[in-house]
């Protein structure tokens, strides 16, 4: 595919005049998030939201759910993808948005625009490269009906666009890289659609979900995993690795509603997908959904929230044991705190504390007026 230069004045005569408006943009906020995170233990999250008066933006919040700087987005946001060096970080439109925002939160810079091919749309989520030079974002190449990862250098001035490569599935939703750098691991969903039917689901007779293991470098296939033929309707969507690189990805069924699946598996390069067991007094609870999937600052724990449901459930990243819940209403956004803690944003504007999985959770902060998405991670 040819090179793309993707320039910010492109951009805006595309979408009529909107502008991407950082409330760090222009005043001293880059240097106070500077001085924030310069202590060891400080922490600086990031994550889509929704206002009362219809807006979207991506919100910076510090470790105590306190709203530090807003970003103005022209549609609903999802996924963010981080930087190796935490310095810069890729918030994607939710699919079957077309936009995406590279912000520099800790320099005094406007964001750079990512606007998706023609006849592509991204999908919500992406990852960087080990130097930080690419980035991987999924796509929908929605008239040939299969997921591609976009590769862009992000590396310059202006955002380019330099390839693709299949991901050998439909729908892929989520994307990361291998701790070597060698590997990235992409759920495909299986569900097809078209931004001329909306959110529209177009084949859930025929699902093939998969997750697969694409060499970084070449694109080329791997190894493609998929379950057994009675889960095919288990669409596999948002994922996190382990210490040991194993890819933990919870899914969305979309059989019946009466259904009892399980919900998340974990699938490693070499091995056949493992499927966690969900206690008996919770499988009926959690709506089928699984909405955000994080591991903990040390990568033994691995948190997967329920938001339908209201829960936040908590596995040993080595046994695959269950160790515990969390009761937190359209609670979705799950990332790492300090000493192997968690934050979890809900849908309700609040943002809480989770010591550990056996700990009560304790409500941080609750901003009015915001609804947060389904996503939260750390950024430093």
């Amino acid at each position: 595919m040819g090179l793309t230069a993707i320039s910010r004045r492109g951009f805006l005569t595309a979408l009529g005049g909107w502008a991407a408006a950082p409330a760090f943009s222009g005043s001293t906020l880059a240097a106070s998030l500077l001085e924030k995170t310069a202590g060891d233990d400080a922490r600086l999250f990031a994550s889509a939201y929704k206002l009362a008066d219809g807006s979207f933006g991506i919100g910076l919040l510090d470790d105590y759910g306190q709203v530090l700087a807003r970003i103005t987005l022209p549609g609903r946001g999802h996924g963010i993808a981080v930087s190796p060096d935490r310095r810069r970080f890729v918030a994607f439109a939710r699919r079957p948005g077309t936009f995406a925002l590279l912000v520099r939160p800790f320099e005094d810079r406007e964001p750079l625009v990512l606007v998706a091919e023609p006849g592509r749309h991204f999908y919500g989520h992406g990852c960087y490269s080990a130097d930080g030079r690419l980035l991987y974002a999924v796509e929908n190449d929605f008239e040939a009906v299969r997921g591609v990862v976009g590769v862009y250098d992000v590396s310059g001035e202006l955002v380019r666009r330099i390839g693709e490569f299949p991901t050998h599935g439909i729908g892929p939703h989520d994307i990361a890289l291998s701790a070597d750098g060698t590997m990235l691991v992409i759920a495909n969903g299986g569900i097809e659609t078209h931004p001329d039917r909306a959110r529209e689901k177009l084949n859930l007779e025929t699902m093939q979900p998969s997750v697969v293991f694409v060499d970084a470098e070449s694109g080329d296939l791997v190894v493609r995993h998929q379950l057994d033929g009675s889960l095919h309707q288990l669409s596999l969507r948002h994922m996190a690795l382990d210490q040991k690189g194993r890819a933990w990805v919870g899914g969305q069924y979309e059989g019946a509603a009466s259904d009892a699946p399980p919900l998340v598996a974990v699938f490693t390069q070499d091995d056949v997908p493992k499927l966690t067991e969900i206690p008996a007094h919770l499988a009926g609870k959690l709506e089928n959904y699984i909405g955000s999937v994080a591991a903990n600052s040390t990568g033994d724990v691995i948190a997967t929230s329920a938001p339908r449901g209201g829960h936040t459930l908590f596995w040993n990243a080595v046994s695959g044991d269950f160790l515990g819940a969390q009761s937190i209403p359209d609670g979705c956004g799950v990332a790492p705190a300090d000493q192997g803690s968690f934050l979890i944003s809900d849908g309700n504007g609040g943002v809480s504390y989770v010591l550990e999985p056996g700990a009560s959770s304790e409500v941080l902060s609750r901003p009015p007026g915001f609804a947060w998405d389904n996503h939260l991670v750390a950024i430093s």
